[in-house]
């Protein structure tokens, strides 16, 4: 699977980089874990949890509590490809991750992030 090295990396290795990015553009880090509780519906010890434990990818979000019903309105193109048109569930919930602090970084309001 083409995939699997991205499904097997550590989210306590990509956390710390979400928040980077975010960050270096005027978020902060409570902002980044709001698009992380809003998407998976982890609260702050369950994700805490993950990262302590240091699961992946593919455990983070098979174990997320519900991933959010609206997320499937999240559109537009993260690394050149349509998030709306990735056929693998899993990606498409990774990059789903990586759209909304796209748009945290790009200073989008949060009530537009989370698609309220």
């Amino acid at each position: 699977m083409k995939n699997e090295h991205v499904y097997r990396m550590a989210f306590s290795k990509v956390y710390p980089l979400l928040v980077g990015k975010a960050e270096r553009k005027g978020s902060t880090k409570e902002d980044v874990n709001a698009v992380i509780f809003w998407l998976t519906g982890y609260d702050p010890q369950g994700l805490i949890e993950q990262i302590d434990r240091n699961a992946d990818y593919e455990t983070f979000f098979a174990e997320a509590p519900q991933i959010n019903p609206c997320a499937v309105k999240i559109t537009g193109v993260v690394c050149g490809i349509r998030v709306e048109e990735i056929e693998d569930p899993l990606m498409q919930k990774i990059r789903w991750l990586d759209k909304l602090v796209d748009e945290l970084a790009k200073g989008k309001p949060m009530e537009k992030i989370l698609r309220a």
